[in-house]
């Protein structure tokens, strides 16, 4: 399996898993669930251990990727500035989540600046997630996007006839 299988393999991991961890955490903070919000807690951290391989594959799936008919440099570099924001976030709210688990007498602070950080880590990776899928999935991609890669003839005959 080259780092393209893996990178497809486990992106979903960190998505899902943040948003587990975000009901997990909601659910145990609503119930005043101690083993609810350790279990969120612990899965919010995996989530964010996960999302280091899904990150550091990410390149080797581009060099798989790039030289693909209808797949253009634009859509690949914005997954890829999506996704690094979504893992800075994934790892910040599990140093979050690392600190709630080791520090009982301020976990409740931390719980709850955990949950908030996994929401937002969510969303972004969620978005990063939804742009990775479009790179080979154009049939998600938003209506409008080019996804021609136009040769140099083919720029310059458009462009007379637009004269």
């Amino acid at each position: 399996m080259d780092q393209a299988h893996w990178h497809l393999l486990l992106n979903h991991t960190p998505i899902l898993g943040s948003l587990f961890g975000l009901l997990l955490l909601a659910f145990g903070i609503l119930r005043h669930n101690a083993p609810a919000l350790r279990i969120g807690l612990i899965t919010v951290l995996v989530s964010a251990v996960l999302c280091i391989p899904t990150q550091l594959t990410g390149e080797g799936a581009e060099e798989v990727v790039e030289d693909m008919p209808g797949i253009t440099h634009a859509i690949i570099h914005e997954h890829e500035e999506a996704a690094e924001v979504g893992f800075w976030a994934m790892e910040a709210t599990g140093v979050l989540a690392l600190l709630a688990l080791l520090m009982p007498s301020r976990g409740r602070l931390f719980t709850g600046l955990t949950l908030v950080a996994t929401a937002a880590s969510f969303g972004l990776l969620a978005r990063a997630g939804n742009l990775g899928g479009q790179i080979s999935h154009p049939e998600i991609r938003p209506t409008g996007v080019n996804t021609q890669t136009a040769s140099p003839a083919h720029t310059a005959e458009e462009h007379e006839d637009n004269d």
